[in-house]
This record gives structure tokens, sequence and C-alpha cells, in this order.
């Protein structure tokens, strides 16, 4: 049954009811469906008109445009559960009300949590398709998005009652799902995280435009420097001659006006392979796996530097800039579960900010008085590796605050690490990171399998990262799982697990699981029964991290609102989390947010071997 709360009018497909109507009829449920429909994507420009709730039963319709929906605050903000499709969509609409909202199940982030890895589209339709035979025409939407003052029609109000009126019967069939695949931890984690995700689209970061700016005409100018460069390497040298002309037009970043006698563009692939060849160089392409091989070269060294200058430009230029919403905040739109459990984000891709460079210092707090405090983990991947291998030297050398990269190479390299050792060796005398020249490249070396373990990577990657042969890449593989054979038989067992099985799984209590659709027993082609065991290897540990900062979000999140802190949420990448706080509080929230991401490892890595820093910053920075 359908019921509209809105001006006083005859309508056959519904009765008119008031506010308070709503509010009697859910104080007497125990579970209710909630949808929004708006004007457009955008909860900072546009607005919403319609807010629906109610449950299979009834289905109340509200016209948000001449209703006060405050009256219903105690129930979205309570702990009555509240049944949604896409949470973060209408929470963020709903903050416009200053309406928190707690205690929900997101079934369309739930049906990802059942069927990841699974190519399958997670839209309302589909899912209620998928899970119940029950067939949707979404058609009427587009019309909200130009809705003004006029009326609801009838099939608009029955359409936003549709779009609630099957949620619950939803929410039960993936109860029993998630209780079957023993996925109920991993899907509460995911919706109550789903909330944290949203305050950080909601609030976003603040962006100094004019030092951005200034930093990508710098980048602009080096762009051109370097096409300068590699210009004057072809004029000089007479096998590419061919390439040579009297004048040619600018190249990307260059003065349309300014003219060249190299008829190249730098920015094209196919034209710079072609020099490649012609010079001689076995190069058949030019992205950075085959160009490594050739870094020595001094040519290859400087087209290189370019590629690197012209991302930047690119990247993040000017364009950049209208990521830039009209309150003059960035926010990104975060794409919760990946396949390995990560998280990802994009419009703009704020996860891909280099964290060494002075780009990710243009983002700044934007609010008087508040600066950023940002914690991140110590060694997460390697210590959620370490506990899942119990190899006892890594363990001691975590706990012990050892040097672990360096105590691997001593393993690794035996005599030549020892022999490497130059006077007042930090290593050789507490075991810490030291400086010794050679001491540097053998750690480098280790360095890069370790961090590498969590990604499975195997001796081609092991090569290209290090520039050796893969020969020399599977005997140094070889003789790190000689000195760690705890780690290998751990990586061996999760591998044989996803072959055997069909899917992966991440660490206890969540237990996320990872379905591989290509995998069918024995007949699973061998090259896909590698890509199998490789991401068998690497998901339960970027997983497992990603289960660790979804928790500890989650915590955050909660700390901040029941005890109404000056803190705000206002980004997350990988390991890391961002907020910004009232300067008086930061000294205090620095050694809460600490002491919450340590709080929040302990169900995944019981030791308390995982760690936690935190900063404070003026800007964003790692």
């Amino acid at each position: 049954m359908i019921k509209f709360v809105g001006n006083p009018k005859l309508l056959d497909c519904c009765e008119v009811v008031t506010i308070q109507d709503v509010v009697d009829y859910c104080n007497s449920i125990d579970i209710i469906a909630v949808d929004t429909e708006t004007t457009g994507l955008n909860h900072i420009d546009d607005s919403m008109i319609m807010l629906q709730i109610g449950d299979d039963e009834q289905q109340f319709v509200i016209d948000t445009r001449c209703v006060d929906i405050e009256p219903l605050r105690d129930i979205l903000e309570g702990y009555t559960l509240k049944i949604l499709h896409n949470v973060k969509f209408d929470y963020k609409f709903l903050r416009q009300y200053n309406i928190r909202l707690n205690n929900v199940w997101d079934t369309m982030l739930t049906s990802q949590v059942i069927h990841c890895g699974k190519e399958l589209s997670h839209s309302l339709s589909n899912v209620l398709s998928r899970e119940l035979g029950i067939e949707m025409d979404k058609s009427v939407r587009t019309n909200f998005i130009s809705k003004g003052s006029d009326e609801f029609t009838e099939s608009e109000i029955v359409y936003g009652a549709r779009d609630i009126e099957h949620l619950i019967q939803l929410y039960n069939n993936q109860q029993i799902t998630v209780t079957k695949h023993n996925l109920t931890n991993t899907a509460q984690l995911e919706n109550r995280a789903a909330l944290a995700y949203a305050d950080i689209e909601y609030n976003g970061i603040g962006l100094d435009k004019d030092n951005w700016l200034r930093l990508a005409k710098q980048a602009a100018y080096k762009v051109t420097s370097m096409c300068d460069i590699l210009d004057t390497f072809i004029e000089s040298n007479p096998k590419l001659n061919k390439f040579v002309d009297d004048y040619v037009q600018g190249d990307l970043f260059m003065d349309v006006s300014q003219l060249r006698k190299v008829n190249v563009k730098w920015s094209s692939p196919k034209q710079v392979l072609d020099v490649f060849k012609t010079y001689g160089l076995d190069i058949t392409d030019v992205n950075a796996k085959n160009l490594n091989v050739h870094s020595k070269n001094d040519f290859v060294k400087t087209y290189i530097k370019y590629k690197e200058q012209a991302k930047l430009a690119t990247s993040y230029g000017d364009k950049f800039l209208e990521n830039v919403d009209s309150d003059g905040r960035i926010r990104t739109s975060f794409k919760q579960i990946l396949n390995t459990g990560r998280v990802a984000s994009g419009k703009p891709n704020m996860q891909q900010i280099p964290a060494d460079n002075d780009y990710r210092n243009c983002f700044v707090s934007g609010e008087d008085d508040y600066v950023f405090v940002s914690g991140d983990y110590s060694s997460q991947e390697l210590c959620i590796i370490a506990t899942g291998s119990k190899d006892p030297v890594w363990i001691k050398a975590l706990e012990d605050g050892e040097d672990l990269h360096s105590v691997c190479a001593d393993l690794v390299y035996g005599k030549e690490w020892q022999d490497a050792a130059e006077p007042d060796c930090a290593y050789m005398q507490s075991k810490a990171k030291c400086n010794c020249s050679k001491h540097k490249k053998l750690r480098t070396n280790v360095k890069s399998i370790n961090f590498g373990l969590a990604y499975g990577m195997g001796p081609h990657k092991l090569a290209d990262t290090l520039l050796i042969s893969i020969k020399e890449a599977e005997r140094l593989i070889a003789k790190y799982f000689t000195a760690f054979p705890a780690i290998k038989n751990f990586l061996e067992s999760l591998g044989n697990y996803g072959k055997q099985n069909g899917h992966i799984k991440t660490y206890a209590p969540y237990r996320r699981i990872r379905w591989f659709d290509a995998w069918d027993g024995d007949k699973t082609d061998k090259a896909m029964m590698g890509k199998i065991e490789r991401a068998s290897k690497n998901t339960p540990i970027q997983g497992s991290g990603a289960d660790m900062c979804k928790s500890a979000l989650i915590m955050v999140r909660d700390h901040i609102y029941e005890n109404d802190l000056p803190v705000k949420l206002v980004m997350t990448v990988h390991d890391q989390i961002d907020t910004i706080v009232h300067e008086s509080y930061a000294h205090t929230w620095c050694k809460e947010l600490r002491e919450i991401m340590e709080k929040s490892t302990l169900d995944i890595i019981p030791s308390g071997l995982l760690k936690a820093e935190t900063e404070i910053s003026t800007v964003w920075k790692k």
C-alpha cells in the first residue's frame, strides 16, 4: 500500500497522510526500507526531492520539497535497522538535513560481498531479478532530474514506492546466503564501513588552487624541456635523420607556435617505438616493463623521465581543477569492494596522488583553525605475512623493532652481507637500517621480494623491478625461500587452496571470500590456474589489510560521533586514515587515533604486532 506525504490532493494510486503517520508506523516495525530521489548525483549542488520509507506492506513517499522530515531524525539516526540500496548515495543527501544514519544494511554492497570476484551487475533491478525473480522498470527515474516545483505524477510516486517495496524481502534472502557462506562478519563490516566512506565523500578535502597551478605550470615546462633534450638527441644522431624535417608543429605541452625540426610526437607511443627501432634498440612496447631493461641507455633514460613528467602534467594539470566542487573542496568516489577486498577511488582517483611529491601537499584542511591528523600502519602487509606464516625470524624482528628488510638480507646473502658491512654499520650494531653502500643494494633486492609477496610477485616481475635476468631472479627467490621455509609453505598453502576450491578467503574473523569465476576444477586452463594461484597468494594479505582498515574507519567514525569531537574524516588511502581536527584538540586526537587504529588490528593480529603512527600537519602528506 502506497501512502503519500505532500501537498493534499486526490490521488488514485495512494492515500495522502501526514509525517506523523509515517513516524508512528516506523516506530511500530523492526526493519525499515529507505530510499531517496534527487535532482542529480552531486550532493553539493543537487538536492533531495523525495524520501521513501516503509516496509513491504506500506510504503510512504514524502515530498521533501514541502515536507519537513525532522520528525524522522530519531528513527533514521537510531538503531532500528534500515535497508537501502547504495547507502552512500542516500546518506550524503540526508546529511544535507544534518541526519546521520546508523545501523544500515546495503543490499548493493552485500550483493558485492556475496558475489565478490564474479562479473555481475549490482544495480537494484539486476539484484532483484537475479535474487528474487522480480523485474523493475527504471525508466521513470530520469524525470526526477529536472523536477522543479511541479507536483509528482502518480507514476513517479509509484516508482518511488517500488524502489523500497522489495528491499526487506531482499535483505531476508541475503541473510540466508551470507549465513550459508559464513559471510555475516564481512557483510556487517562493509555495511558499517559504508557510512564512514560516505562521510569522507561528504566532507571532502580542501585544495590550494594557486599552489596546484604553480606545480602544473612547472610540470608543463619540464615536459617541454625534456622534449627539447630528446629532439637534440635525434638531430645529433645520423641514424635518425629520417625524423628530421625543416620544421614541424610543437609537441605536447609546447606552444603550438613553436617550431621544431624533429618530426616526432613524444606523446605518441607508436612514433616513439619507431624511433627506438630505427636507433637499433630491441623494444617492442614503450611501457615501463620493456623500457626498464634498457634504462642504462641515456636516450631511453631521458624518455623515461619525459614519460614521468608528462604523466604528472596530464594527470595533475589544469584539468584536475575541474574536480573542485562549488564549495572549493575535492571529493572522490569510493568503490568499496574490489576483488581483493581493497578499496578504489575515482572522479578523481585520490589514491594515485603521489605520496612523495609536492602535489599531495597542495591539499589542505580548507577550514579555519583545522589541521590534519593522519594515521597509518607500520609495515601492515609484512605483519600480516608474519602472522599467517608464523615465521619466527619475521615475528622476532617486528617485535624487537629491528629493520626486517636488513634482517632478511642478512639471512639470504649470508657471508656476502657480513663482508659488505662498513665501519660503524648500524645493522651490525643493533640490526637497524644502515647506510653501508653495498648493504643498501642487497637490502633493496630483498625488500622487493618482501613487499612483492603481497602481490603474488614471481621471477619475471622481480627481474623487471631489479633490472636483472630472469635466471638471477629465480636464484634470488630460491635463496630467499631457503632462508624462510615457513613463508614458502604459507604462500604455497594459499595458492593450493585457491586452485583446489575455486575461491580464497581472508583471515579470520571476517573470512571474506573471493570467487574465481573461471575456475572449473581439473578442467581449468593452465594459464588461468596460474592466475588463480597468484591471486590466492595475494588476496588474503591485501584483503585482510583492507578488512583491518575498514574496521578502523568504523571505530573512528563511532568515536567521533559518540563524543561529539571537532574531527572530520576526509580521506583514506590503503592503510592510511586522514582526518582534520580543530588545532586545540590535535594532540589529544593524535593519541586517540593511534590507539583506535591499533585496537582495530587485534581481531586479525591478536599479538598486537602491528603498530600505527600518527602525525599532525597543515597539509595532506604521507
